[in-house]
């Protein structure tokens, strides 16, 4: 019978009890978890479906509060005071404190507060201290600050919210920090709702909850952040990405995708695709079509694998279109021998490589990969020699070296091997005797710290004045050949091949020589 505390919700049957804790949450403000729902004498858990449950069409559930008591008193009654003094802001509006007149306590400096209350050592506790903050509903009371008219209020939101996201990362420990994430993933939820997904606080939000995710695992028992829970922020990415790819595509002025959301799509799809292929009903890349295959999958997962395999579709087909472009742009260059350097393309390597660890998940859709990078190689060449970076990871590129050519190869050759930096204060300095050359450069490099060598060498030869980069240059040469000399028996020239030469076996000091050598 329905009376006036009965709350009426439209569901379907293949979502999750928490999705209908968290709608209840958005009506009534009572935390996700002081609810608990039953049903037929039983009390549904999170991660069933009603499905699973066999919750009927127009059926009952009771809904029971719970209160708890806690081991963390004075974190509830400080998460208290912020929430009180956020609704007070909110109603009265007050001006922007003067800055000589000494201040009360702030929403930020009671957050920052509560982030240095944190127990440390216990993992158990320190969870249970965060918990408070969004079981208060804080993250929700400073997200309606932020979008308060009021622009004192405003800032005041803003800067709490940047300030706890900041000092969450330098204040816990790693362990502590990676904790945080209902908190940011709360955070997210709200500013994407009520400030849209291109505000400033949500991006940085948005690329906080991607950093942790990429360190931890997710899944639907792991505790701390679900599949659900991270599966939108993909779908959200995809949907930006194609908007700008196209962007760029059609305007070489345009910018091109953004780094944060490149950088975002990476952190997350790498450990959603992980979970996939780590669960229990994946048997190998999953077949296309989808429909008989997801019956291995809970139903919670099968919607993500099909909207993943959507979302791939979608980027390389549009990454195909860009690819295109760029053939066109590579065909002008080499007709006008001359080249402009197009920054909208500079994400296009990123996002190919994440779509290669997507394509794993699914069968036959590798080889659908590589036929368009094989077919669109002159503008991938063009791409990695432009636009390939030593900081990135391109290993998924030189495993197909059918894609590339030599100056591709020889541009990610070049960028293994170490900066050169000149920004050290002390070179490793040397004085050599020319009628002692090898031996004395032998002491000098064979027991030096690698680190120091990297520093740079201030050479001078004895009873000489000059200096510089010449005399550094005719040392090397001279050392190269003091080393492969006949007559110092350090190598023995091959006798099939006079180019090719063998450290000699005779010798008893051939660990000290090959660490000499290696340094040189």
């Amino acid at each position: 019978m329905l009376s006036d505390r009965t709350l009426v919700l439209q569901a379907q049957c293949t979502d999750t009890i928490k999705t209908i804790h968290e709608k209840i949450q958005s009506i009534t403000g009572l935390p996700v978890i002081e609810q608990r729902l039953i049903y037929r004498g039983k009390q549904l858990q999170w991660e069933q479906t009603l499905a699973e449950c066999e919750v009927q069409k127009d059926a009952s559930l009771n809904l029971v509060g719970r209160m708890r008591s806690t081991g963390h008193p004075q974190a509830w009654q400080l998460i208290n005071d912020v929430v009180s003094l956020i609704f007070f802001l909110y109603k009265n509006n007050p001006p922007a404190p003067i800055l000589s007149v000494p201040r009360p306590k702030t929403v930020k400096s009671m957050l920052l507060e509560y982030l240095t209350m944190t127990p440390q050592p216990d993992s158990d506790q320190a969870y249970g201290h965060l918990q408070i903050f969004t079981a208060s509903s804080a993250p929700a009371a400073l997200v309606m600050l932020y979008m308060s008219c009021h622009k004192p209020n405003r800032d005041a939101a803003e800067d709490a919210i940047r300030q706890f996201i900041s000092s969450s990362k330098n204040v816990l420990p790693k362990y502590t920090y990676h904790q945080c994430v209902p908190i940011i993933l709360e955070f997210c939820k709200s500013l994407s709702m009520a400030a849209g997904t291109d505000d400033p606080l949500y991006v940085l939000c948005r690329g906080s909850l991607a950093a942790i995710v990429e360190c931890i695992e997710i899944g639907e028992n792991k505790g701390l952040i679900g599949l659900r829970d991270i599966f939108p922020f993909v779908s959200e990415l995809v949907h930006k990405l194609l908007r700008d790819l196209a962007s760029s595509r059609e305007s070489n002025s345009f910018v091109g995708p953004s780094l944060s959301d490149v950088r975002d799509f990476a952190a997350i799809v790498v450990p959603v695709s992980n979970e996939i292929m780590r669960h229990d009903g994946y048997c190998g890349p999953i077949k296309v079509p989808l429909c008989v295959e997801l019956h291995n999958f809970p139903v919670c997962y099968a919607n993500e694998i099909a909207l993943l395999h959507g979302n791939f579709v979608d980027l390389l087909r549009e990454m195909d279109k860009c690819l295109s472009k760029v053939e066109e742009h590579v065909g002008l260059v080499m007709k006008q021998d001359s080249d402009t350097l197009f920054f909208g393309w500079c994400q296009y390597l990123a996002i190919l490589k994440e779509l290669n660890c997507i394509s794993k998940v699914f069968s036959g859709c590798g080889e659908e990969f590589w036929e368009i990078m094989n077919h669109r190689k002159s503008a991938l060449r063009y791409l990695i020699v432009k636009f390939a970076k030593r900081s990135d990871d391109h290993k998924w590129i030189l495993e197909h070296r059918e894609v590339t050519n030599f100056e591709a190869r020889r541009h990610l050759a070049m960028l293994m091997l170490p900066d050169v930096k000149d920004e050290y204060e002390e070179m490793h300095e040397m004085l050599i005797d020319r009628m002692h050359l090898l031996s004395e450069s032998f002491e000098y490099i064979a027991n030096a710290d690698a680190e120091s060598l990297r520093a740079g060498l201030f050479m001078e030869f004895k009873n000489e004045e000059a200096t510089g980069p010449g005399v550094l240059r005719e040392w090397f040469f001279l050392v190269c050949q003091a080393i492969f000399n006949p007559q110092n028996a350090l190598f023995l020239a091959c006798p099939n091949d006079c180019r090719r030469f063998f450290p000699n076996p005779g010798m008893s000091l051939v660990t000290l020589i090959m660490g000499f050598l290696g340094n040189l």
